[in-house]
Order: C-alpha cells, then sequence, then structure tokens
C-alpha cells in the first residue's frame, strides 16, 4: 500500500462503500474522512501496514454509517428532475434537436403554468452535459460581472475569474487578483451569490479575515450573516446536482 490507494467497506446491509487510501509523512496517526460529497478517504501515517488499516477502518464502520446517512443522495441531471437555479426550482425538460432553434443556444429558460423550465435541446444523452456546461457558463458571466462591480467599489481591479467545482470552499483570491469560485453558486440565491463575491473581493484589499476585512464585507452592502447562514444549512446540498 505504497503510495495511494482504495480499500472497499461494506457499509450497513447492502452498501458497500470505497475508500481512498492515501499516506502522508506528515500524518501522526491513521484520519478517516468524509467530504460533503460522499467521499471517503483513509490517510495513513508511515510505517503502517494494510492489517492495521482494515482493522481501524472495521472498527469505525459504525462511524461512517450514520454520517453516511446524513450525506445529500445526488440527483442526476435528468428530464422532470429540478434544479435549484439562482435557488429558485426549475423542472429540467428536454426538447428534440431543432426545438431549440431562434432560442439562445441549446438551453434556454420558459415559464410555465406549474413553476419556471430549463429547457435543453438535442439527444437526451447529451442532457447532463450540456446543462452543466451551461450552468458552468451563467456561474462564470455572472460572477466575473459582481466581482468587477464589488471591486471597483473598493477601489480595486480584478484579474482573472474562474470558476471550477471546488469542494472545501466557495470562493478565494490570489495576491495578484485572480479569483476563482465554485459554479454551484448558481444554484444559490442572489445574496448567498453576492456575499461570497464581496467577500472575496474585500480579499484584494485585505488578504485575512480580521476586523478590517469583516468591515470591508459589510461597506459593500450584502446581507453577510443571512448568507452565512444559509450557506451552512444548504451549501453542502448543492453538491448533489449533476
Amino acid at each position: 500500500m505504497s503510495g495511494a490507494g482504495a480499500m472497499q467497506l461494506s457499509v450497513g446491509r447492502d452498501r458497500t462503500v470505497s475508500v481512498t487510501v492515501r499516506r502522508s509523512a506528515r500524518a501522526q496517526r491513521l484520519i478517516l474522512r468524509l467530504d460533503q460529497t460522499g467521499k471517503v478517504t483513509l490517510v495513513l501515517p508511515p510505517g503502517v501496514r494494510e492489517a492495521e488499516a482494515q482493522a481501524f477502518l472495521k472498527a469505525h464502520t459504525g462511524w461512517l454509517e450514520s454520517r453516511l446517512a446524513k450525506v445529500p443522495e445526488k440527483l442526476a441531471f435528468a428530464p422532470g428532475a429540478s434544479v435549484p437555479y439562482r435557488g429558485v426550482e426549475h423542472r429540467i425538460c428536454h426538447r428534440n434537436t431543432g426545438e431549440g432553434r431562434g432560442r439562445r443556444g441549446v438551453v434556454w429558460l420558459e415559464a410555465a403554468a406549474d413553476g419556471p423550465e430549463l429547457h435543453i435541446a438535442g439527444p437526451e444523452e447529451h442532457l447532463p452535459r450540456r446543462l452543466t456546461d451551461w450552468l458552468k457558463a451563467e456561474a462564470r458571466r455572472d460572477l466575473a460581472a459582481r466581482s468587477r462591480l464589488y471591486a471597483a467599489r473598493l477601489g480595486r481591479q480584478i484579474g482573472r475569474v474562474t470558476v471550477r467545482d471546488t469542494r472545501s470552499r466557495w470562493g478565494s483570491c490570489s495576491s495578484n487578483g485572480d479569483l476563482s469560485f465554485c459554479w454551484r453558486l448558481i444554484l444559490a440565491p442572489d445574496f448567498v451569490i453576492d456575499y461570497v463575491v464581496a467577500h472575496e473581493a474585500a480579499h484584494l484589499v485585505e488578504m485575512n479575515h480580521s476586523v478590517r476585512f469583516w468591515r470591508l464585507v459589510d461597506q459593500l452592502e450584502v446581507d453577510r450573516q443571512r448568507a452565512q447562514r444559509w450557506l451552512k444549512a444548504h451549501g453542502p446540498r448543492l453538491h448533489r446536482y449533476g
């Protein structure tokens, strides 16, 4: 088990999970981690044998089972499913090739009696990828515009704005002014998006979380506490889509 590997662990009656195993020269003890998407990782210090790692996993099966039960179930992008675009539930509708002609690309929004809809044209097997690509493009456009707005209010300029599928953070700011965001923010309500962008824009001035930093965020007049509560309660669920 040198380097990285994987183990299979039976959890509950009919469930088997894959555990990513990696060694770390800095680890002082065995560590079992579960992220918000359900990925399980076992970190091993140098010298730990496979038998010891397996025994550790078995001893913590109950712990893992209870926490896996709290991980939101994945929801695939499929016709009839729902996705919270900008915090509002939209039903996903498939349209055949040609039905989107005259629309803005192969994905567009429509209003319906029972709520808003997201229409995706083309072969159905391409629907998940096309919707994901469209959501990422919408996120990139929206987040870049908001970043420029908040940076200007602080008398700063931004570098590049990129979107990724990050798991550990919603946004980041580099020392040269480049901003990066999780594209899944486009699934959150506007007040949440505003807060995350304002947070990263404030790092253009203060690369820390000091009192001065939080004053800058509040200066941008975002609903900070409400957004923080929303992200804590609902943020992990955004990773269930797609």
